[in-house]
């Protein structure tokens, strides 16, 4: 696990079994970004690492851009951990 923190807003990253996830938290908003284990499928945005997905996305940016939409954020504002730099295809 790693973690990262800028403005207010914490990110922690983590492997299970099966995903890797990209978890967000600011002023009680949160937002995760989850890929398969192995890192090669598409990225799921969701509310929560167990919540609904609400979109997948072939690009980090892309999947970066939708996570700070739930927490009222600019995606430039969010501080990722060094281990999920490579997350997206």
């Amino acid at each position: 696990m790693s973690t990262a923190e800028a403005d207010g807003i914490s990110a922690r990253y983590r492997e299970t079994d099966e995903e890797r996830l990209l978890e967000f938290e600011a002023d009680g908003r949160t937002a995760a970004i989850a890929q398969n284990i192995e890192g090669y499928a598409m990225l799921k945005v969701r509310p929560t690492a167990d919540g609904d997905e609400l979109e997948r996305y072939y690009g980090f940016d892309m999947a970066l851009d939708h996570a700070a939409e739930l927490l009222g954020v600019s995606p430039n504002d969010l501080p990722i951990p060094e281990d999920a730099e490579d997350m997206g295809m």
